[in-house]
């Protein structure tokens, strides 16, 4: 008997591993192919060429609509309930998320596409910063570095930036990583919230906000079918995949993937219109990079792996 118990454990937990590794391998190809889905968003901002207060309007409208009617068809009648129950946590991801938007629409107006994404790599290393303020973790040494290096790292980009006439742009593309940063902090400390809802509704108020100063109607012919195409397709797709994906797949593997974008993205830039990165952007990129990626490394080897862990915001 208790052979047969042992090997029946013994079946369970290959049947288990064997699940975990075809879970890792799902959540791993959805958050890849939604990240590869949202290289093309900053060339379609720079194509579609509108002010910014009228990109921000219409990003605000469209792709919190696409998930507001996903989620409603799932959730069907809790979604007025999970609407209500997300409490102060739910509206403080939504205004930062508001804040979020405006400012990163703004950065890629007044900056290269290359400076943006770049600041942005470092959310994550500020995210971990803020962990230790407000929620109290504790921070490995090997963090610690990846988080000065980072730091260091946009410091010389936004320097540049300042000196290449760029610097408003990359201080909006700052506050826009804080604002991530923050946004990944707060849900991970309210775990038990889907933050959907939030993050739609954020999307909406930012509309509502900028709406006075917007001239949706300027679009027209071929630059409002790519905005249409951005925010119906592009944007849903991508940020609906990148939140799916990461629940199966460790936090610093998401990391390293979401690392195609801030590669990518620059690069579709200079193919199509030919913005190039100045000197500064690549010496800092490559400390940013560098930090972002060895420290998600680092983790990754200290993570067991048969059963990866969700991500801080999944």
């Amino acid at each position: 008997m208790s052979g047969q118990k042992d090997g029946g454990a013994a079946g369970g937990g290959a049947a288990g591993g064997a699940a975990d590794r075809a879970g890792h391998a799902q959540g791993f190809l959805l958050t890849l192919f939604g990240v590869l889905v949202l290289t093309p968003d900053t060339l379609l901002i720079r194509l579609i060429d509108t002010d910014p207060w009228t990109m921000t309007f219409w990003r605000g409208v469209l792709m919190p609509a696409v998930l507001l009617l996903v989620y409603a068809a799932i959730r069907r009648g809790a979604t007025l309930a999970d609407i209500r129950g997300l409490g102060k946590a739910g509206l403080a991801v939504a205004l930062i998320y508001g804040v979020n938007a405006l400012s990163f629409v703004m950065a890629i107006e007044h900056s290269k596409v290359s400076n943006v994404l770049v600041i942005l790599a470092a959310a994550p290393l500020f995210a971990g910063l803020m962990s230790v303020v407000f929620l109290r973790e504790t921070v490995a040494g090997p963090t610690w570095a990846a988080i000065a290096a980072g730091v260091a790292g946009v410091a010389i980009v936004v320097g540049g930036g300042i000196t290449a006439g760029t610097g408003m742009g990359d201080l909006f593309a700052l506050v826009t990583a804080l604002s991530l940063a923050g946004t990944f902090t707060i849900i991970r400390r309210s775990k038990a919230r889907n933050m959907v809802p939030a993050t739609a509704l954020g999307g909406l108020l930012t509309a509502l906000v900028v709406w006075p100063l917007a001239d949706p109607g300027s679009l027209e012919g071929g630059r409002l079918g790519m905005m249409l195409f951005l925010g119906l397709v592009i944007l849903p797709i991508a940020f609906g995949l990148i939140t799916l994906g990461p629940r199966r797949v460790p936090a610093p593997e998401v990391a390293l993937l979401m690392l195609l974008e801030t590669v990518l993205g620059p690069f579709w830039v200079w193919l199509v219109i030919g913005e190039q990165p100045g000197a500064a952007t690549l010496m800092g990129g490559s400390v940013v990079l560098s930090a972002v990626g060895l420290h998600a490394l680092w983790r990754l080897r200290r993570r067991p792996a048969a059963r990866p862990q969700p991500p801080p915001h999944g």
